[in-house]
């Protein structure tokens, strides 16, 4: 899931768009002809650059969230660079060149508790501004979800993701939770990139499964004891979060998932047990922008309707195979998805003599699963 090198990245209306997200490749981009020439530079401090700024070739540019010297953004500007301003006193930066992290998103957890984390702090702007009908307002949001999904394309070229979907309710302390945490576990080690929608329940369990991967098989029972002191968010957040935080004190070194959650059911709390946290404002864009990104095939574990329009969305462009060749559906818990919550005979029906019948499955529990996924990968 490594960054591309600039000269892969997509061009841009306005130059080659290449992006600059370091100090470091600010700096290496100053040393080659042309200098700044047609660079997308993205939230950086160049407070301390002036001199270079003064002197670069900058036409064409687009800085993004940078912090200038008013001389040196007067100059940039006369050199027909566009200017987009950092936004004062927002709990998020709607520029911003990387996908979140869980210790970014928690903040101040350990001592003002989740309220005073900057998650909770944009959750409450939120909060605040989604009906107003402001355009700057929804402007922002619009910005930091755009910044954010190439943030999360970057970080996923060549990686073979598999979405992992299920509902907020599995609780930690419980065995689907601890079945959906194999799951995760067996996937990542497999070289699959673990996709979960980043909440709590069976998103975190996955997530936490991805995590505990690289480590011997004896971390995953004893992190799932820890976690079963806080076995939901509700009623406090703040316990929940601090505890998959002494997890992650105790069992360091874990590996790389991803979750892909929103500030739209900002009640949610992310997990914090993903390395990298795509999170948006928008959440029909979340939701669509993780089942395209699960390029290897996603697991739906036990849910409600979340789930169940999760399954369907996935269908639809199998159906009409608008995305090309079919990619693996595995539904786990037989009862859940025939008798409990039928979605399995519809999509059956769906399936049937088209390319996507080849690609789909439905087994009776999550240990099934792993190996599901890799037979419908073969077609």
């Amino acid at each position: 899931m490594a960054t591309p090198p600039p000269a892969h990245r997509p061009t841009g209306p306005r130059g080659h768009g290449h992006e600059i997200h370091t100090l470091g490749e600010f700096d290496a981009a100053l040393a080659r002809p042309g200098s700044l020439t047609g660079l997308r530079i993205q939230s950086l401090d160049l407070t301390d650059r002036t001199f270079a700024l003064l002197s670069a070739t900058t036409a064409d540019a687009v800085f993004l969230g940078c912090d200038m010297q008013p001389e040196a953004a007067a100059k940039v500007r006369a050199d027909g660079a566009l200017v987009f301003p950092p936004v004062p006193d927002l709990p998020f930066d709607p520029y911003r060149a990387r996908l979140y992290t869980p210790a970014e998103l928690f903040e101040g957890l350990a001592t003002g508790g989740y309220e005073a984390t900057p998650d909770a702090r944009a959750y409450a702007w939120f909060g605040r501004t989604r009906a107003d009908g402001d355009i700057l307002s929804s402007m922002l949001r619009s910005l930091h979800d755009d910044a954010v999904s190439d943030a999360l394309d970057e970080l996923l070229v060549g990686a073979r993701v598999v979405g992992v979907m299920g509902g907020h309710a599995m609780g930690r302390g419980t065995e689907a939770y601890a079945g959906a945490a194999r799951l995760g576990r067996s996937l990542a080690r497999a070289g699959l990139t673990v996709a979960t929608g980043g909440g709590p329940g069976a998103m975190e369990a996955a997530n936490l499964g991805a995590y505990l991967a690289p480590l011997p098989d004896p971390a995953l029972p004893e992190a799932l004891a820890l976690l079963a002191e806080a076995p939901s968010f509700v009623p406090s957040v703040t316990e929940w979060a601090r505890a998959a935080f002494r997890v992650r004190d105790r069992l360091p070194e874990g590996g790389d998932s991803v979750a892909i959650p929103t500030w739209f059911y900002g009640h949610e709390p992310p997990n914090p047990f993903a390395a990298h946290i795509a999170k948006y404002f928008a959440n029909a864009l979340r939701e669509d922008g993780l089942l395209a990104r699960s390029t290897a095939g996603v697991v739906f574990l036990p849910g409600a309707a979340g789930t169940v329009q999760e399954i369907f969305a996935n269908a639809t462009p199998h159906y009409y195979e608008s995305l090309g060749t079919p990619t693996p559906m595995v539904l786990v818990d037989r009862a859940h998805w025939t008798e409990h919550l039928p979605a399995w005979p519809l999509l059956r029906s769906l399936a049937a003599d088209r390319p996507m019948a080849t690609r789909i499955a439905l087994v009776d529990s999550i240990d099934e699963a792993p190996a599901a996924l890799e037979r419908l990968a073969k077609g």
